[in-house]
C-alpha cells in the first residue's frame, strides 16, 4: 500500500504482522510492576476505539485535541486515533507554565484534552473556566471523581469501522497532522503546523539512512511531545521496531539492562551523565583493574575517526574493547548497535571515546519547523564526522547565507506558524528557504557543523562579535567543567558562569589531600579555584583575545529541567539563568574598567 499519511503505517503493520509486539510499558500489579505488551493488532484496536470515541463526542475534521502525558502506549493510542479522523493532535510538555497552557489552549481552540496523571490534571483543570472551546478533560490515570479515558471508549463490537474508514479517506497528505508549540521570542509560544506529508517525507528519508531491523527492540525515554522523539516513534512504527517505554529518567540504566535495546535516541546531556557514572565506577576500582580502566579511557581519547593509527594502536584498542569497553556495552544493555543524539552539541571528546568503545553515536540536526531532521551522520564510518551534525538527508537542500545562517528547503518544511502569517514570513522567504536561525559551516564540503545560534551571538562594548556556544562547547571538553554559560553582551570582556564536575573535582581533591564535604566547600576552595582558572586559561588559547574568558564564578548547584535552567531537551535557558544569577553576574563586572580588551 502507498504510505502518504502517518496512520497508514499502522494500517500496513496491522495487515502484514498483526500479532507481532509493538508497544511495551511497565504497569502496576499486585506485587510491583511488570511489562505489558501490545501487538500491532491490539494497538490498531485501541486506536480505532479512540477514533470512535472522538466521533461520538462530535469531533470533526481539523478540530484540535490536546495531549499532555509522559511516554506511554496511551499517548500513541490518542495521537493516532486523533489523526485517523482528520483532527489535529496538539501535544504539550507536562512541565510548561500555567500561562503557556492557557495561551496554547486558547490559541489552538482545544476541544478535548487527554492528560496523564494527577499532577498534570491539577494544572489543566483551571482551564475549564478559562478556555471557552474546552469541552472535556480525560485522564490516563484512574483518579476518583475524574473522567477516565477508558470510560468514553466504546467496546470493540460497537466500533463503526466503515465510518472510521470513511473519515480516513477524507484525510489528505497535505492536511495538518499536528501543531507543536515552541517557545516564542515575544513570550508566547508559536504553533508549528506540520502536515502528514511534512512528517512522512522526513520519515521516508530517515528510513533510508538508519539500519532498522524488524522486531529489534528500542528503549524510548525522550518526551514524545518533542518533534525528535515523535518522528523516531513513527520510524519505529514504520519499521516494526518493538518499543519499550522507560519508566522514568531515573530508571533508564535499569531499563536498558532489562530490555537489551538495539537502538535508542537521547540528548547529549544524558550521554554525558552515562559517561560520568562510568567514570565514577572507574574511580572506585583499585589496583590493576583501575589502571586498566584508565589505560582504556586514555586510549579511547586518542581515537580518530577514519584514521589508521597503526597496528600497535589498533591491537591495543581491540584489547581495550574486550577487557574494558565490553562492560560499557553491557551497561547499555549489551546489544546496542547505534544511538541517535540531537537537540544540542555533543562533546567531540566523548564522541571519540564512545566510538572507540565500539558504541556508534549518530549525531543529527533539525528543528520542529523542519519535521524535524535536516542532516545526520551515517552509520558507515566513512560518512561520519565527529563534531558535525552530518550530511543533509535525501530530499532536503541546505545552503549557508552570506552571514553563515543555515537555510533549508524541502517537503519537510512546516506549513507555517498557526495564526501567525507574519512570523511565518520572517522565517520562510519568497523562494521557500527556511531560515533556521543557526550559524554553520561546511566541513570537507560534506558535513554540516553548527557553530552558534544567530540570536545568541553578542557584541562586546568594543564592537567584537562573540559566539557563546563555540566557547562553551570547547570549555566543556575539560573534565572539570560540567556546564558553562558565556556572558559579555555590551560588556568590555567575556565572563562565565561555571558549574564544575563535582565528581571529578572530588577525585582530584583526594589526590591533593583535601577533605571537602559538600559542593559549597568545593567551589569555595582556593586550590579548586586555581585549578579551574588553569583549565579555563588552557582552553582560552583557542580563541581570540576578545573571546577569552577573563572572569568566572563557580556555582554549587547543577542546572536542571526541574530547577528551571534547562529546556526539556536540556538546552540552556539563557534569559532565566541571567535573571536567576543577576547579582552574581553583576559582581563579575564590578571592576569592568580594569579590563581593556
Amino acid at each position: 500500500m502507498e504510505i502518504t499519511r502517518l496512520f497508514d503505517y499502522l494500517s500496513y503493520q496491522n495487515t502484514t504482522r498483526p500479532n507481532e509486539p509493538f508497544l511495551t510499558a511497565k504497569i502496576q500489579v499486585v506485587n510491583g510492576k511488570e511489562w505489558k505488551t501490545h501487538t500491532f493488532r491490539q494497538v490498531q484496536e485501541m486506536v480505532n476505539r479512540v477514533s470512535m470515541a472522538l466521533i461520538n463526542l462530535g469531533v470533526k475534521k481539523d478540530d484540535k485535541i490536546a495531549l499532555i502525558a509522559a511516554n506511554c502506549p496511551e499517548w500513541n493510542f490518542v495521537d493516532l486515533g486523533v489523526q485517523q479522523i482528520g483532527a489535529v493532535c496538539v501535544p504539550m510538555y507536562p512541565t510548561i507554565s500555567q500561562n503557556d497552557y492557557e495561551f496554547i489552549f486558547n490559541d489552538a481552540e482545544i476541544q478535548y484534552a487527554f492528560v496523564g496523571d494527577r499532577n498534570i490534571l491539577e494544572r489543566v483543570l483551571p482551564l475549564e473556566n478559562l478556555v471557552n472551546s474546552l469541552k472535556g478533560i480525560y485522564t490516563f490515570e484512574e483518579i476518583a471523581g475524574q473522567k477516565h479515558y477508558l470510560s468514553i471508549l466504546p467496546a470493540a463490537a460497537d466500533i463503526n469501522l466503515p465510518e472510521i474508514e470513511n473519515r480516513k479517506l477524507q484525510v489528505n497528505p497535505n492536511d495538518l497532522a499536528t501543531i507543536i508549540y515552541t517557545s516564542g521570542t515575544t513570550g508566547n509560544p508559536k504553533g508549528v503546523m506540520l502536515t502528514h506529508n511534512n512528517l512522512v517525507s522526513n520519515l521516508k528519508a530517515i528510513q533510508s539512512l538508519l539500519p532498522f531491523e524488524a522486531q529489534k527492540k528500542a528503549l524510548s525515554f525522550l518526551p514524545l511531545c518533542h518533534s525528535f522523539e515523535r518522528i523516531v516513534f513513527y520510524a519505529y512504527l514504520a519499521n516494526s521496531i518493538h518499543i519499550h517505554y522507560a519508566e522514568s529518567l531515573e530508571t533508564i540504566g535499569e531499563n536498558l539492562r532489562e530490555v537489551h535495546p538495539y537502538c535508542f535516541t537521547t540528548v547529549p546531556r544524558l550521554l554525558e551523565k552515562v559517561y560520568e557514572k562510568i567514570m565514577e565506577k572507574g574511580h572506585q576500582l583499585t589496583g590493576t583493574k583501575k589502571k586498566l580502566f584508565f589505560w582504556a579511557v586514555n586510549l579511547g581519547m586518542r581515537f580518530e575517526l577514519n584514521q589508521n593509527q597503526g597496528l600497535f594502536y589498533n591491537l591495543q584498542l581491540a584489547l581495550a574493547r574486550k577487557l574494558i569497553f565490553s562492560k560499557w556495552q553491557e551497561a547499555l544493555g549489551g546489544e546496542v548497535q547505534f544511538i541517535v543524539t540531537g537537540a544540542a552539541a555533543f562533546q567531540p571528546r566523548l564522541a571519540k571515546l564512545f566510538t572507540a568503545a565500539g558504541i556508534s553515536i549518530i549525531e543529527g540536526y533539525g528543528l520542529t519547523e523542519t519535521s524535524p531532521v535536516l542532516s545526520v551522520n551515517r552509520i558507515d564510518l566513512k560518512d561520519r564526522a565527529i563534531g558535525t551534525v552530518g550530511m543533509p538527508i535525501p530530499g532536503v537542500e541546505i545552503k549557508l547565507a552570506s552571514d553563515g545562517e543555515i537555510l533549508a528547503k524541502g517537503p519537510n518544511i512546516m506549513k507555517g506558524y498557526y495564526k501567525r502569517p507574519d512570523l511565518t514570513a520572517e522565517v520562510i522567504d519568497e523562494d521557500g528557504w527556511f531560515h533556521t536561525g543557526d550559524i554553520g559551516q561546511w566541513v570537507d564540503n560534506r558535513f554540516l557543523k553548527i557553530t552558534d545560534r544567530k540570536k545568541e551571538l553578542f557584541k562586546t562594548s568594543g564592537g567584537k562579535y562573540v559566539a557563546p556556544q563555540v566557547i562553551e562547547n570547547k570549555m566543556k571538553e575539560s573534565p572539570f567543567i560540567e556546564q558553562i554559560m558565556i556572558l559579555g553582551d555590551s560588556k568590555k570582556y567575556v565572563a562565565a558562569l561555571v558549574v564544575p564536575s563535582f565528581l571529578n573535582l572530588r577525585e582530584w581533591a583526594k589526590t591533593q589531600g583535601l577533605e571537602l564535604a559538600d559542593n559549597t566547600q568545593i567551589v569555595g576552595n582556593e586550590k579548586i579555584k586555581a585549578l579551574m582558572n588553569a583549565e579555563i586559561d588552557n582552553y582560552n588559547q583557542h580563541f581570540g583575545k576578545w573571546e577569552q574568558v577573563k572572569k568566572f564564578t563557580l556555582l554549587s548547584e547543577e542546572w536542571s529541567i526541574d530547577s528551571g535552567e534547562l529546556t526539556p531537551t536540556m538546552k540552556l535557558k539563557r534569559k532565566i539563568i541571567m535573571e536567576k544569577y543577576r547579582p552574581v553576574i553583576e559582581d563579575l563586572y564590578v571592576n569592568e574598567q580594569d579590563f581593556m580588551v
